[in-house]
């Protein structure tokens, strides 16, 4: 119990750091990685939080305005298990965002409910078999379709200040409906293993003329299951995920300082204590090349507790 004491301090503390996602904190992608233990359905909590700094110069005058962003999310999640070939999982967001532009002594809050979004998956095959050195292995491989609603806030303001010269990202929601295409494999060792997802997200126009770019998203983790005692297991775990978005568009016309690239390096551990969950990631920047260079991405953190049942 000393040790769990320990390891719960350790996840919660870590959240004091920045974060942020690609090319659109509020707006951006959902990002899934390793998902608690669970054999029918889990629901549970989950927090993430990010920020980012942009350069409101379009000649990237560094010592011109800049605007810092942060933004906040509660999630409500869940997944079910639909028999041995189908699972459904949802997310419903609660997005909190400020942002502050140097020169101003005004900070300007944005909450709010979020885009919800539902994703449905098949299991295209799952093996379990022994080694030639003895060793148990086992492997999964789930592909998926899902739709993003929406149900978040998307205000005009916003992208009319934006004005084609800054990204149009302080927003709860896109104010479209969008698509997504997903895949999920896992294959371990013994207790060693390897954890990969992948979405490729296609967004559609709002009402009001305005069209994000599409969006890849792939990640990968490797892990370790150590068992500390009977009920109690710990994954710690290390990996990689980038994140490529298209440019913008607004009447049919791109927006130069939109869309980019970042790769992150990621740690985190997920915890299992009999039907509880509760796990950590923390992502920072590797590279990055967001909003045509004026868009510095800081760290991200997320954390959850579930409960299966």
């Amino acid at each position: 119990m000393k040790k769990f004491i320990i390891i719960i301090t350790l996840i919660f503390s870590i959240g004091f750091s920045k974060a942020c996602d690609i090319c659109g904190c509020g707006v951006g992608g959902y990002y899934i990685g390793l998902l608690p233990d669970f054999s029918k359905r889990f629901a549970g909590i989950r927090y993430q939080q990010s920020s980012l700094l942009t350069q409101l110069d379009p000649y990237g005058n560094r010592t011109a305005l800049t605007r810092e962003e942060d933004y906040r999310s509660m999630e409500v999640w869940g997944a079910w298990n639909i028999g041995n070939k189908w699972r459904v999982l949802g997310m419903i967001p609660y997005n909190f965002n400020q942002k502050y532009t140097s020169g101003s002594d005004m900070l300007q809050k944005k909450n709010g409910l979020g885009d919800i979004f539902f994703n449905g998956y098949y299991k295209l095959f799952e093996s379990s078999n022994t080694t030639a050195s003895n060793k148990l292995l086992v492997q999964s491989l789930w592909l998926g379709a899902g739709v993003k609603l929406p149900t978040g806030e998307y205000d005009l303001t916003e992208q009319q200040n934006a004005n084609g010269t800054s990204p149009n990202i302080f927003q709860l929601g896109t104010g479209s409906l969008d698509f997504m295409a997903n895949m999920m494999y896992d294959i371990r060792i013994q207790d060693f293993g390897i954890n990969a997802n992948a979405s490729y997200k296609i967004n559609t126009e709002n009402k009001d003329n305005y069209h994000y770019g599409n969006k890849l998203m792939a990640n990968a983790s490797a892990y370790y299951k150590i068992s500390l005692g009977r009920d109690m297991r710990i994954a710690p775990n290390i990996g990689l995920a980038y994140e490529k978005q298209n440019k913008d568009r607004t009447m049919g016309y791109l927006i130069h300082e939109t869309g980019g690239n970042i790769l992150n390096g990621s740690m985190g551990v997920e915890i299992n204590l009999k039907q509880i969950s509760l796990g950590a990631t923390f992502q920072t920047p590797i590279s990055q090349n967001l909003g045509a260079g004026r868009i510095d991405a800081g760290n991200k953190f997320l954390t959850h507790v579930s409960f299966s049942f």
